[in-house]
């Protein structure tokens, strides 16, 4: 069984199918999606589609990101859509045609909604922004799950797992002593990248969705 962990997909379908083409997963693998799978890139809506098929015939983990949850406060949480906005909106709004579309579109509004915060898998902790050091799982707030960088990537966080995050894209894989970066920046020209955890290996699609 492998385990793999997809960095942010960002509305990039065509990436999204060409990667999952070459992991060619079985039942038996899991496939655990850091999250940002919608904002920025022209195909929000295909890429949610494709998702929950994938999910039908292999085993999948869906996590929260940011840009999830952007959406969900304005659309459950009546906030105003300033903060979604400045951060790639209209490009899943318009893949659905309006928001009501959105809105009314009950089968991906409920994979919005149940997507989690964070999964473990052995030794290893997965969640889309990272985790604040020295503050046990449970008790971590969400929104540090979702939106932390800097706090979490500069220093050692001493929980007993390697943390395997997005969120914050690099040029490569980043593997630091006890995390490992997998958002390699798909929707602003770079690659979108798969790691199967334990054996290390790195697959990576060049994004020719965003032009």
């Amino acid at each position: 069984m492998g385990v793999w962990a997809i960095g942010d997909i960002h509305g990039c379908l065509r990436a999204l199918e060409r990667l999952i083409e070459r992991i060619s997963p079985g039942e038996y693998d899991k496939l655990i999606f850091l999250g940002d799978y919608i904002d920025r890139g022209p195909d929000a809506k295909g890429v949610v589609d494709f998702l929950l098929q994938l999910s039908r015939r292999t085993q999948c983990v869906f996590l929260r990101g940011n840009h999830e949850q952007m959406l969900l406060d304005v659309i459950d949480n009546n906030d105003d859509i300033f903060l979604w906005n400045l951060n790639g909106a209209q490009a899943t709004i318009r893949s659905y045609g309006n928001l009501i579309q959105l809105e009314t579109n009950e089968e991906h509004m409920n994979f919005y909604r149940n997507t989690k915060y964070y999964h473990i898998e052995g030794k290893y902790l997965f969640v889309h922004g990272g985790v604040r050091p020295n503050v046990p799982i449970e008790k971590q707030d969400r929104r540090d799950l979702i939106w932390i960088r800097e706090e979490f990537i500069l220093k050692r966080h001493n929980l007993d797992f390697i943390v395997i995050f997005g969120h914050t894209p690099f040029e490569d894989v980043y593997f630091g002593e006890d995390k490992i970066g997998v958002d390699t920046g798909c929707v602003y020209g770079g690659k979108l990248t798969a790691i199967e955890v334990n054996e290390k290996v790195v697959i990576k699609e060049d994004c020719r969705d965003v032009r």
